[in-house]
């Protein structure tokens, strides 16, 4: 087992810059998978997650070559396997994204339940059932989704039953190369769904209504090679901006794609927390005074998420533990997955006045000193959440299931130590 040992009350302060981001790593990676010819990919974050996909893709077939940590390139000749192994599934939720992938290149697809964070029911329908509207056929098993198809995909309308960003993506991946004209209505806009789209469409796709909720997609015969770079991660950027915070250091976040950044600064602005844009850069001013700025007629405050552009789920743990550092009373409303906020039971133990009211509520009352604590990461950004409060809490905590963050966050203790952070990893 891996651990951290975190001794909290330094701030933290310096300059870092936001490695690659994930969430669009892990689909564009996956749809390399629908040309022949090679994919060059630069800022690739060196996390778990890309090595268990990058896994996957050579599970299939493809060949992959790493000239560093952070490049990759992808040469899929040829799949001589549209069966995924659950060994490696069951690691990562985004095997899932093989599935439109493996279908259009293979005419048919075979993906053993993924696993992934345990943050409430995830669905596979709305995947599924858009397949079908193309004109693919489906069954599950006890263990495993199986897809085919007995001709080319056919394009069609498809009002998905949900802004599901998995879907979306699949759905795209299989629409690109399907014969006609695809309409995708209710589909999801989140900055890495857009950069997907403009990734394919490098390769020569034709995807209209990029960064909106309706996507029309013209199918076409094959797609080429060529080069993308990943952009940067702006959940990470809010992460590095709540710790700052909450620890009372100055912080210059370089390249942090600011463009994706409005709502979550406006969020965190209502948490007390302020900070500069500087063209690319973002600045967090030291020592600043956090007071949950109430709403026109003082009612209760409510921090709550969405799909794009709305707050995003991912940071929610984020703004729980920022929430426990500030003057007043917010409430956590996290709508999308009911056991997101059970992590709160480990802020509790270190000194939090949080009460969980369900699986989706917490209000929490601030501020109140944290004390050390032996916890568990039960997930990417809850890990994160709880890295966060060992470094403002009183004593030295231990962090264990530290596998769970290194799956989203890239040699966090390195950068985060060069930034005066007291923290051991223990194999």
């Amino acid at each position: 087992m891996v651990k951290f040992y975190v001794e909290g009350g330094s701030p933290l302060s310096g300059e870092i810059q936001p490695a690659g981001n994930k969430n669009e790593a892990l689909p564009v990676l996956a749809a390399s998978l629908l040309t022949d010819q090679t994919v060059h990919l630069e800022n690739v974050p060196g996390i778990g997650d890309v090595s268990s996909l990058t896994a996957l893709l050579e599970a299939c077939g493809a060949s992959v070559s790493r000239s560093n940590s952070h490049q990759a390139s992808i040469q899929a000749k040829q799949i001589h396997s549209p069966a995924l192994p659950p060994s490696l599934c069951k690691k990562i939720r985004a095997s899932v994204l093989l599935l439109a992938p493996l279908l259009v290149r293979c005419g048919r697809a075979e993906i053993p339940f993924p696993g992934g964070d345990r943050i409430g029911r995830r669905r596979i329908d709305t995947h599924l059932l858009g397949l079908k509207e193309l004109g693919a056929e489906f069954e599950l098993t006890e263990d495993a989704y199986k897809v085919w198809r007995h001709k080319r995909l056919q394009g069609a309308d498809i009002l998905l039953d949900e802004a599901s960003v998995t879907a979306t993506e699949n759905l795209v991946m299989a629409a690109v190369l399907a014969e006609g004209e695809t309409v995708l209505r209710n589909a999801a806009s989140e900055p890495h769904v857009q950069q997907l789209c403009a990734f394919l469409n490098h390769l020569g796709a034709d995807i209209r209504g990029i960064g909106s909720n309706v996507l029309t997609i013209q199918g076409v015969e094959s797609l080429r090679g060529g080069n993308h770079r990943i952009a940067a991660d702006y959940l990470e950027v809010g992460s590095f901006i709540g710790l700052a915070a909450i620890t009372g250091g100055e912080l210059m976040i370089r390249k942090a794609a600011p463009e994706y950044m409005r709502m979550i600064l406006y969020q965190f602005q209502r948490l007390g927390v302020h900070v500069e844009v500087r063209d690319q850069d973002i600045f967090v001013p030291k020592q600043q005074n956090l007071r949950i700025k109430t709403d026109l007629q003082a009612s209760l405050v409510k921090i709550d998420d969405g799909p794009w552009p709305a707050f995003p789920a991912d940071l929610m743990s984020i703004a729980a533990v920022v929430a426990t550092q500030t003057q007043g009373t917010v409430m956590i409303f996290e709508k999308m997955f009911e056991s997101r906020l059970f992590f709160v039971d480990r802020l509790i133990s270190m000194g939090a006045n949080i009460i969980l009211c369900d699986p989706h509520r917490a209000v929490v009352v601030g501020p109140t000193p944290l004390r050390r604590q032996i916890m568990s990461s039960p997930d990417i950004r809850a890990g994160m959440a709880l890295l966060m409060a060992a470094l403002c809490a009183d004593g030295t905590s231990e962090i264990q299931n530290i596998e769970q963050i290194d799956r989203g966050y890239e040699r966090l203790d390195e950068r985060l130590a060069s930034l005066g952070a007291k923290i051991q990893r223990v194999e």
